[in-house]
């Protein structure tokens, strides 16, 4: 009768042969096996008889591979290397010996002291491996949305269809001028609308999250708003602004940093805008160990600062 599909070879009878092969004896094998030598014959034994083709030639001194024994041999190694190989990965990963841990940063993460994040989790653990994304919030959630990254900071608000959401700390933004007198008095949309704005985030325009709070509030007040210029990283915006060609917008963490211009001047918004920074994953999602330590370090720092 042919062999049964529903007979599989089970990775035992495949250790039993590879290390017969290899040793020559069944009494070898089953002492490298920890087991008993009618233990290991007895798997030979069911496979031979399963497909109804003699493994080995018995021989008086040792086991000789038969052409069907010498057709199985890769297939056993290719096996047995894959099943240990999963073996070893699935152990790095519960024991923080290994593994990757990807998780997506906001872009200006380093205001935040996040920079220190990936300092301090890979003197932790230096045997995993980090994919860490530096992207505006908007790709970063796509991103985890998508399955691409496991977790990630964002700056709300976000689309978050799919995604658990857990708001972390709220850091005020504010209004920035090398001009003292643009920045006597809170700002309205109605002083921004006027404004020369000098923006940043040039990629994702008006759908990042700080300018989508603004375009939100302006439309609420019958006021539109525009760039005179867009560039694409915020120490681009203020080096200009410090030049006197227009004004931006910043957060507290950004004007407080020893690079923000010391010939800038801040003032807060008359109705207070605040950046909420938040982790992101998929619903329903299990974090691995490596992604959920290093969520849990940036939450712990962010919360610190």
């Amino acid at each position: 009768m042919p062999p049964s599909a529903a007979v599989a070879i089970t990775l035992n009878q495949l250790r039993a042969f590879l290390a017969s092969a290899r040793l020559g004896t069944f009494s070898a094998a089953a002492a490298e096996l920890r087991t008993t030598q009618p233990s290991v014959s007895e798997l030979i034994k069911r496979m031979e008889q399963h497909y109804g083709v003699p493994l080995f030639t018995r021989g008086p001194r040792r086991l000789v591979l038969t052409a069907a024994g010498q057709e199985l041999l890769p297939y056993a190694q290719q096996a047995t290397e894959a099943a240990d190989g999963a073996d070893r990965a699935l152990r790095s990963l519960t024991s923080l010996d290994g593994g990757v841990a990807t998780f997506g940063l906001l872009r200006n993460a380093d205001y935040y002291f996040l920079s220190e994040l990936l300092e301090t989790f890979h003197a932790r653990h230096p045997r995993v491996r980090l994919r860490i994304v530096g992207l505006n919030s908007v790709e970063v959630a796509e991103a985890v949305t998508a399955g691409d990254l496991e977790a990630g900071l964002v700056v709300l608000p976000i689309d978050a269809e799919g995604l658990d959401v857990t708001p972390l700390m709220r850091d005020e933004v504010v209004y920035t001028s090398a001009d003292p007198d643009r920045t006597a008095r809170p700002v309205t949309m109605a002083d921004l609308a006027k404004a020369n704005l000098i923006l940043y985030d040039a990629h994702y325009g008006w759908r990042d999250p700080t300018r989508r709070q603004l375009a939100e509030r302006a439309q609420v007040e019958g006021v539109v708003l525009s760039a005179a210029i867009e560039v694409e990283h915020v120490e681009s915006a203020l080096h200009i602004v410090a030049r006197g060609a227009g004004d931006t917008v910043v957060s507290r963490a950004v004007s407080r940093s020893r690079t923000f211009p010391d010939t800038l001047h801040t003032v807060g918004f008359a109705e207070p805008l605040y950046d909420t920074i938040a982790v992101v994953r998929r619903q329903g999602s299990v974090l691995s160990p490596a992604t959920r330590e290093i969520t849990r370090l940036a939450r712990r720092m962010l919360l610190a600062h």
